[in-house]
C-alpha cells in the first residue's frame, strides 16, 4: 500500500505540472480494506507513509498548507485517487476543535496523514468555493462515542459547524450547514436510515442539506468511527488573502 499511495501521488503531481493546473484543491483516496492488516501496519498507516513521501519528494506541502481530502475503505476493487485541481491557489482551514491531522502524535502511526480539514477559493463569478474534507467525531485527536452512531453523527456536525466558522474567517461568504451539499458515509449500512434522521433533526425537514444528501457505506479510516461526512458548497464573496 505505501508504495501503491507514493506511486499514485507521484502521478498525481506529475499530471498537474503537465496540466498547468498546479494547485491541488482536493483529493479523495479509495482504498479496499482501509483498516486492514498491511503486513504488520495497518493499511491506512501504510498510505499515509507513501502519500507523505510522495509530498516530501514533489517538494509540495505535506503540513501547513497541505490539499483538503479524504479516504475511505472500500469493500474491494482498486486503489483509486480522484482529485480537482486549479490555477487558483486554495487557503487552507482547520478547526479549532481539533488537532490539525499533519500534526497528530505517533500513536495514529509512523507519518501524520497529510490533509487540510478545509479550503476556500476564488471561484469566479464573484463566488468562494469551500471544500470540506472528510469530517468525524474526532476531538483534539481522539476519536469519541466509541460504538455510538448517533453521537458520533451528532459530534461530527459540531465539527462541522466548527469548520464552517473557521472558513468565514477566511472569506466574506457566508456558509451555513443547512445549505452544504453533504456525502455522508457510514460504516455500516444498517445505520443509515437513523444517520439520515439525525441529519433531518439538526438541520431541518426542509433543509436543501439534507434533501441532495448523499449517504453511501464506506469504511472510516480508524476503526472505531462509524460515520464521516464531507461538503462542499458557494456562496458570493470573497477570499481574504
Amino acid at each position: 500500500m505505501q508504495a501503491l499511495a507514493q506511486r499514485a501521488y507521484q502521478d498525481v503531481f506529475a499530471t498537474l505540472a503537465h496540466t498547468g493546473c498546479e494547485h491541488l484543491l482536493r483529493l479523495w483516496n479509495y482504498l479496499p480494506d482501509i483498516n486492514g492488516d498491511g503486513g504488520g501496519l495497518e493499511r491506512y498507516r501504510q498510505f499515509n507513509l507513501g502519500r507523505q513521501q510522495a509530498f516530501f519528494d514533489a517538494q509540495r506541502p505535506a503540513f501547513e498548507g497541505a490539499p483538503a481530502a479524504c479516504a475511505l475503505g472500500t469493500q474491494g476493487g482498486p486503489f483509486c485517487v480522484h482529485f480537482l485541481a486549479g490555477r487558483t491557489q486554495p487557503l487552507q482551514v482547520e478547526n479549532p476543535r481539533q488537532v490539525s491531522a499533519y500534526h497528530y502524535p505517533s500513536e495514529y502511526g509512523p507519518r501524520s496523514p497529510s490533509f487540510s480539514r478545509a479550503a476556500v477559493f476564488d471561484a469566479g463569478a464573484g463566488q468562494v468555493a469551500l471544500l470540506i474534507s472528510g469530517t468525524a467525531s474526532i476531538v483534539g485527536h481522539a476519536s469519541l462515542h466509541a460504538g455510538d452512531v448517533a453521537a458520533q453523527t451528532r459530534e461530527t456536525l459540531t465539527n462541522l459547524e466548527a469548520v464552517l466558522g473557521a472558513a468565514r474567517q477566511r472569506s466574506s461568504a457566508r456558509f451555513e450547514l443547512d445549505q452544504l451539499s453533504l456525502t455522508v458515509y457510514v460504516r455500516h449500512a444498517s445505520d443509515a436510515a437513523q444517520v439520515r434522521s439525525l441529519l433531518g433533526d439538526a438541520l431541518g425537514a426542509d433543509a436543501v442539506a439534507l434533501r441532495d444528501a448523499v449517504l453511501l457505506q464506506g469504511d472510516v479510516c480508524r476503526r472505531e468511527l462509524l460515520v464521516e461526512i464531507e461538503a462542499h458548497a458557494f456562496a458570493p464573496g470573497e477570499v481574504r488573502a
